[in-house]
């Protein structure tokens, strides 16, 4: 059922996370002025002649962005007439097509207007909203069709924990995007320490980083007691068993490459681009928990 739309539905994920790792490598390499202040054009040009390195690595990301938005757009009205008898489809469908949109102005905005760097952190958050809005019709069409749709039983506390645990998931994102652009991701020396010292103070770049150390460890801390909670109370809801065990492995990958990330000087750009992939896949999958969790049990 859906099979046309469920491939779709794959190749539009991998086409978002492609535009995500590309907005990581214009991050990274500094290329967001790559090609001036003018957009769509690059330098006023259709196609730039003799482009910079930089160049081609920020108009390539606009090229790619547009094309993957486009799709975003066709499988969201794609969904909505397919799975007008889903319930989420509609309104992940609305989501799907704002956030596309929103992230393409923020883009754009930073391009022609300039931006503050606490406004381009945001654009990576809603990068990571629109990968996990694309990733949650794509899951509903295939979904579609069963006899039976995943609606766990659990406590209203679980949830409230849940729901906690995702909304603060969403503030790591953004600190570690704010770290980015604030080139504050070596401004802490070593690890566990930071410069030496166990707490070095909240100003500055080396404050910034640390407060996102700190934010991090935190969340790992959450999404283990989620795991345990999980586990032991609602071992025979194997959705939220598995997907819990993804997020705790996902968060600890995450830490793994960014303490890489310090102990390589930044250097090795497979590693900065991973911690940019693996947080976004990780909210993706908490999207998906906070899906089945708002659904009501048949039984």
């Amino acid at each position: 059922m859906h099979k046309r739309l469920k491939i779709y539905g794959i190749l539009t994920s991998i086409g978002l996370l492609i535009v995500l790792l590309q907005g990581a490598l214009v991050t990274k390499t500094g290329s967001g002025e790559g090609c001036g202040a003018t957009w769509p054009l690059c330098f006023g040009e259709v196609i730039p002649v003799n482009p910079a390195i930089e160049t081609i690595i920020e108009y390539s990301h606009r090229i790619v962005s547009g094309l993957v938005g486009a799709m975003v757009i066709i499988l969201a009205i794609w969904s909505w007439k397919q799975l007008k008898q889903v319930r989420e489809a509609k309104f992940m469908a609305v989501t799907a097509v704002l956030m596309i949109i929103f992230q393409g102005l923020l883009g754009a905005g930073a391009v022609v207007f300039g931006q503050s760097k606490a406004i381009l952190a945001l654009h990576f958050g809603i990068s990571a909203m629109s990968l996990a809005s694309v990733v949650l019709l794509m899951i509903l069409a295939f979904e579609d069709g069963k006899p039976h749709k995943i609606a766990p039983k659990v406590t209203r506390g679980y949830k409230t924990f849940f729901f906690i645990v995702i909304t603060y998931c969403y503030a790591v994102i953004y600190t570690g995007a704010y770290v980015k652009h604030t080139d504050s991701a070596l401004a802490c020396a070593g690890f566990p320490l930071c410069n030496g010292m166990l707490f070095p103070g909240l100003t500055g770049p080396t404050g910034v980083q640390f407060l996102h150390r700190t934010a991090g460890i935190i969340l790992a801390i959450l999404l283990l007691i989620l795991m345990m909670w999980t586990i032991s109370s609602f071992r025979n809801e194997l959705v939220l068993v598995w997907t819990s065990i993804i997020a705790f492995i996902l968060i600890i990958l995450q830490m793994i490459t960014g303490i890489s990330v310090v102990f390589t000087q930044n250097d090795i750009l497979t590693i900065g681009l991973l911690h940019a992939l693996i947080i976004s896949i990780l909210f993706s999958n908490l999207t998906y928990m906070a899906m089945v969790l708002l659904r009501k049990p048949t039984n």
